[in-house]
């Protein structure tokens, strides 16, 4: 089995494990957010200088930095051209593991919390 075939079937394996998960974890109770034309939770006929929290933009940030991770592992199925794929494999891993542990690290801090 070459490399090429594993990286699809762990994509494929991956793909259907979370489509599956993704079948079983909502909860549909709708409520009368969900049902109101407006889901984001603001009055549409109060102020519109509602001030937002700052979490807000924290979580934004974190998405681009994991949107960003994929530009960065772009190249890998590509690598397996090069003399020393494993080396690629490394370093796509460590990057991995980094932004892992970021969130781990701001999970734990709270900082994926909206309620304060």
């Amino acid at each position: 089995m070459n490399l090429i075939t594993t990286m699809l079937f762990i994509t494929m394996a991956l793909s259907s494990i979370l489509a599956l998960v993704s079948f079983w974890l909502p909860q549909i109770t709708p409520d009368h957010e969900k049902l109101s034309p407006y889901e984001c939770g603001f009055d549409p006929l109060g102020s519109a200088r509602l001030p937002f929290s700052m979490r807000f933009f924290l979580v934004a940030i974190l998405f681009l930095l994991f949107d960003l991770e994929i530009a960065l592992l772009l190249p890998l199925p590509w690598a397996d051209q090069l003399s020393s794929p494993l080396l690629t494999f490394l370093w796509a891993f460590i990057i991995l593991t980094l932004l892992t542990l970021g969130l781990i690290y701001e999970w734990i801090q709270g900082g994926l919390e909206w309620a304060e």
